[in-house]
């Protein structure tokens, strides 16, 4: 996004007339050096010189080039000379550069744009043909509550700033005006954006706070002697009570900015400062409850597993398990490949049958599934199954996998006695509720009752055919399953 905002901003300034050496100078200096740092992060490497998505910035900068050797130019030639140059250099120079960026990209030089950057201009393109990309948390649009929790006194503060920006138009000021349109779009897009959106979000508040008390800062009265004549012509000028208005106002910006510091404070401490792989609740009584479940069940990985084992999870868990666990995953958090997640959610999606041979192909010794029925654990892989389920018939491979198979005859989603036989059949809903339905929940409920659903489970009674259970953590919340050995099934 600010890189996106500079690109504008410069193509601005060129097109309106108002480039300028010191203009160069920075965006020069700005490009380069930071183009060679970002490419010493080994993840990123030539990616700068080398994506589409960069290829604005590169555009703007070569055109920066130009524009001052052509200012150079015109400064040291007669009209006549450089006119006729000038013609020339151009149409040679811009067919130059349309053949050198076509071959490129036709011989794969310059990759094309990514998944996540459409989603960036059109919302919706994730959703209907890259499910894997819309369903990660981090690319959901942003909610309204979002931006308060996050942003607080800068949401109403930040028009302010830009109302004034817009009073004064200078460069400096069309610069933030371009940066917080774009930033204010992205961040809507894509949760994750909201780091982008921070900074001109505090640079705009603080605009607006600062020209707001600046306003009325001087018109409170000081109380030093005025001669009464000079009292008397300012008070024929001024509006009654000008010092105690400003007095109200400077007050109440005082308190907003308290209650902003102090929300800061709360936010940074309970929201943001809590690790997600120790949970904590409160109770009937009101004490504090920790759930420890994950690091339990990675230490039980890490002592109860041979050193070679290979796990099967969503994608979402690959990160912890290998750093925890010390085992080998098959997907991770870095979710560039699509193929292979999609496979592991047609085996979560699939009757033991399909799935066994899918885990046999992949080599899994292993099972990991997150379940919050028992603890009231809301983001679970019940809920998230939808996703894998969408995922896992994006491919070929996965093409007899339909969502509207998981739903009920009403089109819900549920898990109770009206649950599609896909659904009460799939291995995610055997591997998530074996035994459960021998457990109680809560106090008047049947067994059997899924406290994040809030239904009762509707297969009760059923056996593992190929996957034994190893290991339930203390809360129900990680479940492990060992993939049986059975001779003769799962070869190709």
């Amino acid at each position: 996004s600010s890189g996106i905002n500079a690109e504008c901003h410069y193509g601005r300034v060129m097109i309106t007339g108002r480039f300028s050496h010191r203009i160069y100078v920075a965006y020069s200096i700005t490009y380069s050096v930071g183009t060679i740092l970002s490419m010493q992060i080994p993840f990123v490497g030539f990616a700068p010189v080398e994506t589409s998505e960069h290829m604005a910035a590169l555009g703007v900068f070569g055109l920066c080039q130009i524009l001052a050797f052509v200012n150079y130019l015109q400064a040291n030639m007669s009209p006549a000379s450089f006119n006729v140059l000038f013609r020339g250099v151009m149409t040679i120079g811009l067919t130059a550069a349309g053949l050198s960026f076509g071959i490129a990209s036709f011989f794969g030089k310059i990759a094309p744009w990514t998944g996540r950057f459409y989603s960036l201009l059109d919302p919706s393109y994730a959703k209907n043909n890259i499910p894997i990309i819309a369903s990660v948390s981090e690319h959901q649009p942003t909610t309204w509550a979002s931006f308060y929790f996050d942003l607080q006194l800068l949401v109403f503060m930040f028009p302010v700033g830009l109302y004034y920006c817009f009073r004064e138009l200078s460069d400096a000021n069309i610069f933030v005006i371009l940066y917080s349109v774009t930033s204010i779009y992205f961040a809507g897009v894509m949760v994750r954006l909201m780091l982008v959106l921070a900074p001109i979000m505090c640079i705009m508040s603080g605009i607006g706070i600062s020209t707001t008390l600046s306003t009325y800062m001087k018109n409170i009265d000081s109380g030093e002697h005025v001669p009464a004549t000079v009292k008397n012509k300012k008070k024929a000028a001024d509006y009654p009570i000008k010092s105690e208005i400003a007095t109200v106002m400077v007050t109440i910006i005082a308190i907003f900015l308290t209650t902003f510091v102090f929300h800061c404070t709360w936010v940074t401490s309970e929201a943001y400062s809590s690790p997600s792989i120790v949970l904590a609740a409160r109770g009937h009584d009101g004490n504090r409850i920790i759930f420890d479940d994950f690091r339990e069940a990675y230490n039980w990985l890490k002592f109860n597993t041979p050193e070679d084992a290979k796990i099967m999870s969503w994608w979402d868990y690959g990160y912890q398990l290998t750093a925890m666990a010390n085992r080998t995953i098959l997907v991770d958090n870095n979710t560039w490949n699509n193929t292979h997640i999609s496979r592991v959610g047609q085996a979560m999606a699939s009757p033991e049958e399909h799935s066994y041979t899918i885990m046999k192909e992949l080599d899994v010794d292993y099972v990991l599934v997150i379940f919050g029925g028992m603890s009231g654990y809301s983001s679970d892989d019940i809920n998230k199954f939808l996703w894998m389920i969408r995922i896992g018939g994006s491919t070929p491979e996965g093409a007899h996998i339909k969502e509207g198979d998981y739903y009920s005859s009403s089109g819900e989603y549920k898990v109770d006695k009206d649950a599609s036989d896909a659904m009460h059949n799939s291995l995610m809903y055997k591997m998530c509720y074996y035994r459960f339905g021998e457990v109680m929940t809560e106090q008047g409920k049947p067994t059997g009752w899924d406290r994040v659903r809030n239904q009762e489970i509707g297969n009760k009674d059923f056996e593992l055919d190929v996957l034994e259970e190893a290991f339930t953590s203390e809360h129900w919340i990680v479940r492990i399953y060992k993939v049986k050995d059975l001779d003769n099934r799962g070869n190709k």
